[in-house]
Parts: C-alpha cells; sequence; structure tokens
C-alpha cells in the first residue's frame, strides 16, 4: 500500500473514532490555497480542526511530535480561511486537536495547541 493510501486509511480510522467518541464529522481532507485539515468536526457548537499523524513504529519518533510550529502556522491559516468561506464569527468556539496514531494505538489531544496568531 503506498504512503497515501495508508494516509487516507488512517484518516478514516480517526473519522471513525470521532465519531464514536461523539463528534460530526464535517470534511475530510479540506484544502485550499493554504494547505490542508485532514477532518474538520463538530464537537456540540465547537468547529473542531484536527491533524492526524501515523507512525507505524517510534524509529521517526511518536507521530505527534511531528506537529510543530510551521505545521501549526499551516493548519490555523486554512482554518482561518474555512472559517471566512463559512462565515463562522470570531466568537464562535475553534479547538484544534491532534488524533496520533501509532500501530493499534490511538492518542486523541483534545486543544493539542492554541491558534498561533
Amino acid at each position: 500500500m503506498n504512503t497515501r493510501k495508508v494516509g487516507s486509511a488512517k484518516e478514516d480510522e480517526a473519522a471513525r473514532y470521532l465519531t464514536s467518541r461523539g463528534l460530526t464529522i464535517l470534511e475530510k481532507n479540506y484544502s485550499n490555497r493554504f494547505g490542508e485539515i485532514d477532518i474538520i468536526a463538530l464537537d456540540g457548537n465547537c468547529t473542531v480542526f484536527v491533524e492526524v499523524k501515523y507512525r507505524k513504529g517510534i524509529g521517526s519518533g511518536h507521530p505527534e511530535e511531528a506537529v510543530g510550529a510551521s505545521k501549526i502556522r499551516k493548519i490555523a491559516k486554512v482554518a482561518d480561511h474555512y472559517r471566512v468561506c463559512r462565515k463562522l464569527s470570531e466568537s464562535d468556539p475553534v479547538r484544534f486537536d491532534v488524533v496520533a496514531i501509532e500501530n493499534d494505538s490511538i492518542r486523541w489531544y483534545r486543544n493539542a495547541f492554541e491558534y498561533p496568531f
């Protein structure tokens, strides 16, 4: 299986995991000129932007360690564009989560990072 197919399968797995915990998936692989967000979901009235990271082993480090400052800035820019396009106000709650998948283990980090600007 190629890297993109594996990534897509892991994003689907993450979406199922989040759905089983009460979130409603709005979009997967939302992209614009700034980049891509793996999953956009609703948790109650909160819009949640989710980055999914997968590693089959820790040889390359834990998956959540791959979400650094530049990735966070990119996710925030894509999220800003999404909010403008969907006419979400500044007061509408948003959250940035990370789902880390390592082998068969899933770790969900709610509020993994704050809006960086």
